[in-house]
């Protein structure tokens, strides 16, 4: 990994020196647009509207808008605000952990100590566990003042940007409104329904299955070309999913149940049969090499 900003966290009168990294990536397959007719690939540019020049990327700078007047902003001028320069992470309050809405969460970054004693950033993170609290700072990073969330993850510390609270839309819809009434059935087969899917996490045992199709479709049309037979590589396409709009939501959750219980007992059943398998496989060894004695 390589680091992307260096600065440090103020903690009271506490300085720690820290590296910032992206805690996280994108595993999507790239793939970039071509013309339709003969493959040729389509490139963007920065094209001045006025004089039909292509522009470098160092001769651009920024403007903003309002009422006809345009206001040019140069690269210089950015640079010049206070917070850009600022390369501090400040503590402003320590919070419990579950008063942090997780739909304020945007970007992870990993923080790794950057000083000869890494004493001060393990008394932080120590601390952090300890008390079971986050970190709500403030810092600059890319032309942006931001709030964020220091946490601990297992050794290390983690900053999360927060979108700040304007940012986060309010969900008002009619449909919400209207009085619905639940009865102590319906809502008994749910919850059942729930304890029947009830796991503890692990994102390891989940596949972004598009991605692994892509994968296959990629390498398919790379051993046939153009004579791809997309049905013969991925099975005929599914119709609508069965039921389309549920009615009768009663007879939804019943049917929902009764799945889930098949597969269980599904699953079972193969248990047992492998088992079972495993045990006759075992139990015959003795009586063969009994033959091979005698």
């Amino acid at each position: 990994m390589r680091a992307i900003w260096k600065g440090s966290i103020a903690f009271g009168l506490v300085n720690v020196p820290v590296k910032l990294y992206s805690a996280t990536e994108d595993h999507d397959i790239s793939l970039h647009q071509v013309h339709n007719k003969d493959g040729g690939r389509i490139r963007y540019q920065r094209k001045c509207e006025i004089c039909g020049e292509v522009v470098a990327y160092e001769d651009i700078d920024k403007a903003y808008e309002e009422e006809g007047r345009t206001v040019v902003l140069t690269a210089g001028e950015l640079k010049s605000l206070p917070e850009e320069n600022s390369r501090e992470i400040e503590v402003v309050e320590f919070i419990p952990a579950e008063q942090l809405d997780p739909i304020m969460y945007e970007r992870s970054y990993f923080l790794e100590p950057d000083s000869k004693s890494p004493k001060a950033y393990m008394l932080l993170r120590q601390t952090l566990e300890d008390t079971d609290r986050i970190a709500i700072v403030q810092y600059a990073l890319r032309q942006k003042t931001r709030l964020g969330a220091l946490r601990v993850r297992g050794d290390v510390l983690l900053l999360q940007a927060l979108l700040w609270g304007d940012e986060v839309r309010e969900a008002k819809f009619p449909s919400l409104e209207t009085d619905i009434k639940i009865s102590d059935k319906e809502l008994e087969m749910s919850s059942a329904l729930v304890e029947s899917m009830a796991h503890d996490f692990d994102p390891d045992e989940y596949t972004d299955d598009y991605q692994v199709q892509l994968r296959t479709l990629i390498e398919a049309k790379l051993e046939k070309g153009e004579a791809l037979d997309t049905e013969a590589t991925f099975g005929a396409t599914e119709g609508e999913a069965e039921g389309g709009d549920v009615i009768d939501l009663m007879e939804a959750l019943k049917r929902s149940l009764d799945k889930k219980r098949g597969k269980e007992k599904a699953s079972d059943d193969e248990a047992a049969a492998s088992k079972t398998s495993k045990s006759t496989t075992t139990a015959g060894k003795p009586k063969a090499r009994a033959k091979k004695k005698a």
